[in-house]
């Protein structure tokens, strides 16, 4: 939901200004991978889903998904993952998922409004494999962002689940934690740069973009809105 893939070449214009030979970039909630495979050079990402992770990891080392993951095993999977590998657990929660929600509803071959047939499955397939010849190299952990390793100096790019989005199934994510966090990552001497719709007093926003998102912001829920996308630093 929150794929940031439609600003990249914006974000990135921004973030990697300044950039030094050999310096890390890294992402603590690297997601869906869209900003991290348009960057060069020395790499870390890092999330917290399993699953997602055993998935990259399988990706990059030659594994191949199936092409058309059916809607009852779909659900099999959601409902017996012990029962399957992690990678493909991975697959069919994000890349067979509508908006990319983990098992927040099966994504397949679908009618549109104008008769045409989408096929959401392909287009992740499609897109994935754009993505794995541009992410060799990048070093890849699992875990929570406050227990990853940042070599000094570093370029961080922070995507966190944003505050009041209804939709997003945060569970106990604090976010005050998660801004002191980057002030302490700030002066450890790194450059910190979130995405985010707010932040506190101290950062700045140096590029925002009114846009639909599906997220639900500021507390409000249902439908497509218009909310304001910004990157902060300090």
């Amino acid at each position: 939901m929150g794929s940031k893939s439609r600003f990249t070449k914006e974000l990135l214009s921004i973030i990697l200004e300044n950039r030094e030979d050999n310096q890390w970039y890294v992402e603590p909630f690297v997601g869906g991978m869209n900003m991290i495979s348009e960057v060069s050079g020395n790499r870390i990402a890092n999330d917290n889903n399993p699953y997602l992770i055993s998935m990259w990891n399988a990706l990059l080392t030659g594994w191949e998904p199936p092409l058309e993951v059916s809607k009852e095993d779909w659900k099999n999977c959601r409902d017996n993952k012990d029962l399957h590998l992690p990678a493909f657990v991975g697959w069919c929660g994000f890349n067979c998922s509508y908006s990319g929600v983990f098992f927040g509803g099966y994504a397949g071959k679908t009618k549109t409004k104008l008769g045409t047939i989408r096929d959401y499955q392909a287009e992740a397939h499609k897109n994935i494999n754009k993505q794995l010849e541009k992410l060799q190299g990048v070093e890849i952990n699992y875990g929570d962002y406050r227990d990853l390793r940042i070599p000094h100096n570093s370029i961080i790019y922070c995507d966190p689940p944003y505050k009041g989005t209804s939709s997003y199934k945060t569970g106990d994510f604090n976010h005050e934690e998660f801004w002191n966090w980057c002030d302490e990552m700030t002066n450890y001497g790194n450059k910190v740069f979130v995405s985010e719709y707010s932040a506190p007093n101290g950062w700045r926003a140096v590029w925002y973009k009114e846009v639909k998102s599906s997220l639900s912001a500021n507390g409000k829920s249902g439908g497509s809105k218009l909310s304001m996308e910004c990157l902060f630093t300090k």
